[in-house]
C-alpha cells in the first residue's frame, strides 16, 4: 500500500513547475557567492573553501529553506483544492502512509537539491579558475545538510498541512532561516531546525569541524523529524480538515 501511494506522490510531482524551481533556485545564491568570492580575493584567499562560504552564506539562509518550503507547500496543494480532502480522508489508506509518502518525496527532493548546489559549487569554481582539489569532505557537507534538511522539510510539511495558503509557509521559512542566523551565532542552531542545514553544511567555516558532535547532529535531526511527523500523523486523525 506505501509504495502506492509513493507511486502516486511521485506522479503528482513528475510534471509540476516545482522542478524549475529546482533547476533555477540553487543558481541563484551560486551566482551571488562566485561574484562576492572574485570580489574579495584579498580577503578570501582559502580558494575553494572561502568559495563554499560564500555559496553557503545565500544558499543556507535565505534560499535553500524557501526551496524546501515550495517543496512541501506544493505536495500539500492538491489535497487543498477541490474538496480532495474529502477524497483521500475516506479512502482505504492509512493517514501515516500518506503523511509518510509526502515526507519521503520531499526528501527525496532535498537529496537531489543538495547534490545540485554541489554541482553548482563545482562548476563555479572550476569556471573562475581554482585550480586546488576540490574538498574530500563536500560529500559530508551535502550529507549533513540535506539531513537538516528532512528535518526542515518535516516542519514545512506541517504547516503546510495546518495552513491552507501555498505562499505563507514559504513565507515562514524564509523568516525560519534568518532566525536561523541569529540563533546559530548565539549557539543554539542545534535546537532550531532551519538552523541544522547551515550547521551541517559548515558554512560558517568548511576547515573547521561541525560546531557539534555527529552524533548530536543526527539525534537532532531525528527528533525534529520524528516529532514533526508525529504531529501531523495526530493532526490528521483527531481533527476535521477543512476542504473546498
Amino acid at each position: 500500500m506505501f509504495l502506492r501511494v509513493l507511486k502516486a506522490e511521485m506522479m503528482k510531482m513528475r510534471h509540476s513547475p516545482v522542478w524549475l524551481a529546482f533547476l533555477l533556485i540553487p543558481i541563484i545564491p551560486a551566482f551571488m557567492g562566485t561574484f562576492n568570492y572574485l570580489n574579495n580575493l584579498g580577503i578570501l584567499d582559502n580558494q575553494w573553501y572561502s568559495l563554499w562560504t560564500q555559496h553557503t552564506l545565500f544558499a543556507c539562509y535565505f534560499f535553500l529553506p524557501v526551496l524546501i518550503g515550495i517543496y512541501c507547500s506544493y505536495l500539500f496543494r492538491l489535497e487543498h483544492m477541490n474538496h480532495n480532502w474529502n477524497a483521500i480522508m475516506t479512502a482505504p489508506v492509512p493517514i501515516t502512509q500518506l503523511f509518510l509518502a509526502k515526507l519521503v518525496m520531499g526528501g527525496l527532493m532535498v537529496v537531489l537539491t543538495q547534490i545540485w548546489v554541489g554541482l553548482l559549487f563545482v562548476f563555479s569554481g572550476l569556471l573562475i579558475g581554482i585550480s586546488t582539489p576540490i574538498p574530500a569532505d563536500l560529500p559530508i557537507w551535502l550529507f549533513f545538510g540535506a539531513l537538516g534538511g528532512m528535518a526542515v522539510c518535516a516542519l514545512q510539511l506541517c504547516l503546510s498541512l495546518v495552513i491552507r495558503s501555498f505562499a505563507v509557509p514559504v513565507g515562514i521559512a524564509l523568516m525560519g532561516g534568518i532566525a536561523g542566523l541569529a540563533l546559530l551565532s548565539q549557539g543554539y542552531g542545534l535546537y532550531f531546525p532551519y538552523a541544522l542545514i547551515t550547521l551541517g553544511m559548515r558554512a560558517n567555516d568548511p576547515t573547521a569541524p561541525m560546531l557539534v558532535t555527529g552524533i548530536q547532529f543526527l539525534l537532532a535531526s531525528v527528533i525534529f523529524t520524528v516529532g514533526f511527523c508525529l504531529f501531523a500523523i495526530a493532526w490528521l486523525k483527531q481533527r476535521d480538515v477543512i476542504t473546498g
